[in-house]
């Protein structure tokens, strides 16, 4: 009985999402593409954390950087002299937005990277966070806040999430600007997230119908090039700003994904179904089209779990057939399989994407 209602949730899922998805529909041109050359970049940086209560490293590079710092400071320390488990090694990385400003406050990431066993209480030392190119553009500093608990007394510990990891929140400040002067260009690029042909033409129509002109053109699916009009020149911020609110028809392929650790699927509206015929076990489906002179063909959808007769009911897309095998209890395993079964034989117009 238990196995009966598990079985029953996961395909009963799959059917939401599948009622859910529609085939092509609109979106915001802000929530689909990006301007080139406008993203955020990735920064890091080793430091040390401090004021740790005994759950610091316990060997490794820690000591030699204890002493580079030491020197830093004007203060001669020995090797042998330098015990202590109240500092880590660490690893600090942020994200430095797009036209970054000098002063600017952003998040800082903190990591552990020898045996310590907890950041919990710690500081953070100035760490300075360099970019892909190794100049420095943020340095960090601050109390170090996460998310989990280590405990450990008498030889027994007890430990919740993880307390190696933390956030310095607004602990890096930006030292450095960079960018290019986007109110000055003559042109701009708009990036897909998806690239698909029929979507970056739709963008480029809807640009050009926007603006009453032949601004925008689109060389490849991934992107749209819009040439700057007169009434904008100087002032590209606004023609963005005007860009980003248009609403843009999305075309969705055809899809199936299926999940086979955990029986979940996923189904586009787009698919769609061939007559054809599959057996599978106690199971046999088959599908047929009866033309109609009026409304056109009609598709009939035959299942049953036995060994008799099929038995017909009406229907017209995979949705309907997954409904049906609903009823009679399939396993999602056994879904997957049909799933395969029809894409093999062609009769499923969509691709299926296994993970």
């Amino acid at each position: 009985m238990k196995t009966w209602k598990t079985i029953g949730i996961v395909i009963t899922t799959a059917l939401f999402i599948f009622s859910s998805v529609t085939g092509a529909y609109c979106e915001r041109l802000k929530d689909i593409s990006s301007i080139k050359g406008v993203r955020d970049n990735q920064l890091v940086g080793y430091g040390l954390v401090v004021g740790l209560g005994g759950t610091g490293d316990k060997k490794g590079s820690m000591v030699q950087s204890i002493i580079n710092m030491m020197m830093k400071m004007g203060i001669s320390v020995n090797q042998k002299d330098i015990i202590s488990k109240n500092v880590a090694a660490v690893m600090v990385t942020a994200d430095l937005p797009a036209f970054p400003k000098i002063g600017k406050k952003i998040d800082a990431n903190v990591s552990a990277m020898g045996d310590a066993k907890s950041l919990m209480g710690g500081m953070l030392l100035l760490t300075p966070l360099v970019g892909a190119d190794g100049k420095t553009y943020a340095t960090a500093q601050g109390a170090v806040s996460i998310g989990g608990i280590y405990v450990s007394k008498g030889g027994s510990s007890a430990q919740q999430n993880f307390a190696t990891v933390g956030r310095v929140p607004n602990g890096a400040s930006i030292e450095k600007e960079f960018g290019y002067d986007i109110a000055n260009s003559e042109d701009i690029t708009l990036v897909l997230r998806d690239s698909d042909f029929t979507t970056a033409t739709n963008i480029r129509d809807a640009i050009n119908k926007h603006l009453r002109g032949n601004f925008a053109s689109s060389p490849d699916p991934s992107s749209v090039k819009v040439i700057v009009p007169p009434t904008y020149q100087g002032n590209v911020v606004e023609l963005i700003n005007k860009l980003e609110a248009l609403d843009v028809r999305v075309d969705i392929p055809a899809k199936i994904i299926v999940n086979e650790r955990t029986g979940t699927v996923v189904i586009g509206e787009s698919v769609k179904l061939t007559p054809v015929a599959i057996a599978h076990g106690d199971l046999t489906i088959e599908i047929t089209q009866n033309p109609q002179q009026l409304t056109g063909p009609q598709t009939e959808i035959n299942v049953n779990a036995d060994k008799a007769a099929l038995t017909k009911i009406s229907g017209a897309t995979l949705g309907e057939i997954i409904t049906s095998l609903n009823k009679l209890g399939v396993t999602p395993r056994d879904l997957i399989a049909i799933l395969q079964s029809l894409k093999s034989a062609g009769a499923l117009t969509a691709q299926l994407e296994i993970q």
